[in-house]
């Protein structure tokens, strides 16, 4: 009986779950008359690609390829500057090294919205302001603290004997950073890389903060552009969503098995 309740309880959650997307899936694939003769909500009455070839067309060409050129270097930087860090403050003595790692876990409990402002301004005295350069910068700095303490959590957990057999052999910290360190943590750098890759290339606050300019925008500002202030087009609204979802959704599942084995590394441990 309770196993008959659990799946009846999983099931009905897993419906809602799934109707948004489905209804965003289902209006993407209707054309804009349809859709303004009988609502959102009817039974489709028609089915074209022409939302997509317009929301395509219509900027998401262009603002597809600025969230890659952001997305990608951040993740890149983000994972290397955090494991570096990580190992540093993991497998060494460092005076005040649990400060560090409480101050990096603090600045993550900092609500991003009071920093919206000196973010910006400090953009404009950088003379980056409006640039994909000034994007990735934020999202490095404001992802560090993050991924350093979940990474220090892995390596900490480490057997001392690894790293001493390999002194023994003559390594130095850079031949055990990159040849046993990283090997070791490669599950939940995985991990890291899904979600991170998610975080950036879906983030709507700091692009707008820090980038005025159509030209740069990612996707997700791009797709918010799409809305009329009279008249939205929502089967392009929603073929646009679709498509800027294709990026996320084929990283988590080309990730899905490391990503799934760092959540039970984590787990364990």
């Amino acid at each position: 009986m309770s196993n008959r309740v659990f799946h009846v309880v999983a099931g009905t959650i897993s419906v809602l779950w799934l109707l948004p997307i489905a209804a965003v899936i289902i209006t993407a694939f209707r054309s804009f008359d349809d859709i303004a003769a009988n609502g959102l909500a009817a039974v489709p009455q028609s089915f074209t690609l022409a939302g997509f070839a317009d929301a395509w067309t219509n900027g998401g060409a262009g603002a597809m390829w600025n969230s890659v050129l952001v997305t990608v270097p951040a993740v890149f930087l983000s994972l290397a500057l955090s494991s570096a860090a990580a190992y540093a403050l993991s497998r060494f003595e460092i005076p005040g090294r649990r400060t560090v790692i409480l101050l990096m876990l603090a600045g993550n409990l900092l609500p991003p919205q009071i920093l919206l402002v000196p973010v910006s301004k400090l953009t404009e005295l950088l003379g980056i302001y409006d640039t994909l350069f000034a994007l990735v910068v934020v999202q490095v700095g404001f992802g560090l603290g993050f991924y350093t303490f979940v990474l220090q959590g892995f390596m900490r957990a480490m057997p001392n004997e690894v790293q001493e057999a390999a002194t023994i052999d003559g390594a130095g910290p850079v031949q055990i950073f990159w040849r046993i360190v990283l090997p070791m943590t490669r599950p939940a750098l995985a991990a890291l890389a899904a979600l991170a890759f998610t975080w950036i290339f879906n983030d709507l606050l700091w692009a707008i903060t820090v980038l005025r300019s159509s030209s740069v925008m990612p996707v997700t500002p791009a797709l918010l552009a799409l809305q009329g202030q009279y008249v939205s087009n929502w089967n392009v609204i929603a073929a646009g969503s679709v498509i800027a979802a294709i990026p996320t959704v084929a990283v988590f599942l080309r990730f899905q098995r490391h990503f799934i084995s760092g959540l039970a590394v984590g787990a364990v441990k």
